[in-house]
């Protein structure tokens, strides 16, 4: 397979998952914030990708293998903090006492509560969720990129 070929693969793979996640959040399940973070290296490795075919510079392909693996580790953070193998940002997750807090306070902090929280699971396929699924591509894409990156023509 060619450079361009592999270019095309992996950049076309990072536009497939981010209309995915476009698609998911058209049907009604709403991106939390670790979704949204795993878009952004997305969105640079399709942009890298454009710019790898027009300028055939070999670092293109690397940073391209880094954007994928970027979000590929994005992935398995976000899938620990479902699966509750350690916090996530305290913004979107479940956590706090409550046990001291008089009641305005609570309702307060009730109403600075973000709706979508990071550490539920919304949909999972063979029980593994958006997630899960984003690192497994992702990094499937990084080792695309790498064999461009390898390629010389």
């Amino acid at each position: 397979m060619t450079r361009t070929r592999l270019i095309l693969l992996a950049a076309g793979g990072s536009a497939a998952l981010l209309a995915g996640a476009f698609l998911f959040q058209a049907l009604g399940y709403a991106p939390c914030k670790l979704c949204l973070w795993q878009r952004w290296p997305h969105g640079a490795a399709i942009l890298i990708g454009a710019l790898a075919l027009i300028i055939r510079l070999p670092l293109l392909a690397w940073l391209g293998a880094l954007a994928a693996a970027a979000t590929g580790g994005l992935g398995i953070y976000h899938t620990g903090v479902e699966r509750g193998f350690w916090p996530g940002p305290d913004t979107c997750t479940s956590g706090g006492d409550i046990g001291n807090l008089t009641a305005a306070q609570l309702l307060e902090q009730i109403n600075q509560a973000p709706l979508i929280r990071c550490d539920e699971v919304a949909w999972e396929f063979l029980s593994l969720s958006m997630a899960s699924w984003n690192a497994i591509l992702s990094f499937a894409l990084a080792a695309i990129w790498i064999m461009a990156a390898r390629k010389t023509r």
